[in-house]
């Protein structure tokens, strides 16, 4: 498998997000070794009335479960935007190995767009690659804040 198949998979589950009215964004963490994805998520902070339900917590949690531990070494994460300085933190703590980023986010990004928690002063310091799929990850965001601008001018 490569870069672009997990993205196209990422982007699957920021689709269901935007579904089903949550900010799309979508997430998958994969074995390295068996190239398997082995945890999903998509944002559901508003479905779950929950802050921390970011679709990189979501597929962290779910990839622990499924590895039997917290420890995601040997790990990979491709999420669609930049993480947010909760889910950098999560995935530092969690150590996954790289992670491959979609569209930056140049207001909540914490990993180079507007703080970077994988400058390494921790103990773990993913590796980045960023604009996979740029053009796309970066067009579900944009379509689905200009459907909201329109339905909110509607009124």
């Amino acid at each position: 498998m490569n870069k672009t198949f997990y993205m196209n998979r990422a982007l699957e589950l920021a689709t269901k997000a935007a579904e089903i009215g949550e900010v799309p964004v979508g997430a998958v963490v994969v074995n390295n070794k068996t190239g398997e994805i082995i945890g999903e998520g998509y944002n559901r902070r508003e479905t779950d009335k929950s802050p921390l339900a970011h679709a990189e917590i979501i597929a962290i949690n779910e990839a622990s479960r499924n590895l039997g531990g917290w420890r995601l070494i040997g790990c990979d994460m491709y999420v669609t935007l930049e993480p947010c300085a909760m889910c950098a933190g999560a995935i530092i703590n969690s150590r996954i190995e790289k992670v491959y980023i979609g569209a930056f986010d140049h207001r909540f990004g914490a990993v180079g767009s507007t703080i970077n928690l994988f400058d390494g002063r921790f103990n773990h310091c993913p590796k980045v690659e960023s604009g996979i799929l740029l053009d796309e990850c970066s067009d579900i965001i944009k379509d689905f804040f200009r459907r909201l601008r329109d339905k909110k001018n509607e009124f």
